[in-house]
């Protein structure tokens, strides 16, 4: 009898849903694209911003194939009043604070599916990400210096997302702080 996710440990989980990195593949846009209309369809008109994050928005860089996705809201409601319409489009809470909230779609108890998504719920102006994004974008030099740290630390961390993420962590501030230099307030609501 399979474990359910929920009864998983988190040793369990990381070992069912390692790091991998694969090239980069065009259908990752068109995966961002129906699910942007998925998104907007439940949110009905709501004044909010849905942008697509992550590595698997940036052309030839090498990704986990996740498709990150940042959505912005409005400041005068709470995170919590959005749930129903993300969980209603097949997405797991899995972490939450006061001003942020992640939800993640395509992991099943045999491990990942065709598809998977990660939702980043923030409020709106809370998107470095997007600087970042844009950084890597435009300086394919920086891209690759950054697919090539990610390569380093692929195996070191094949079993231990945490890990991986907290050694990318210096990386993406010092670009994103550059692109925030560079592209001023570019995002500004």
């Amino acid at each position: 009898m399979t474990k359910q996710l929920s009864e998983m440990t988190l040793e369990e989980l990381w070992e069912l849903f390692p790091i991998v990195l694969t090239k980069h593949q065009v259908v990752w846009k068109s995966f961002f694209d129906e699910e942007l209309n998925l998104l907007k369809r439940a949110f009905n008109g709501d004044s909010i911003v849905i942008n697509h994050i992550g590595s698997t928005a940036v052309e030839g860089l090498w990704a986990k194939p996740i498709v990150d996705i940042l959505i912005e809201v409005p400041i005068n409601k709470s995170l919590t009043a959005y749930y129903p319409l993300i969980t209603g489009c097949g997405y797991r809470l899995m972490s939450e604070a006061p001003s942020r909230a992640s939800f993640n779609k395509g992991y099943t108890e045999k491990g990942f599916a065709e598809r998977v998504f990660h939702l980043h719920l923030r409020f709106y102006g809370d998107h470095d990400e997007l600087y970042f994004r844009d950084y890597l974008r435009l300086y394919p030099e920086v891209a690759k210096e950054y697919e090539a740290l990610k390569f380093k630390l692929w195996k070191q961390f094949e079993h231990n997302r945490d890990a991986y993420t907290e050694a990318k962590t210096a990386f993406i501030a010092q670009a994103t702080a550059k692109a925030k230099s560079e592209f001023g307030k570019r995002y500004q609501r």
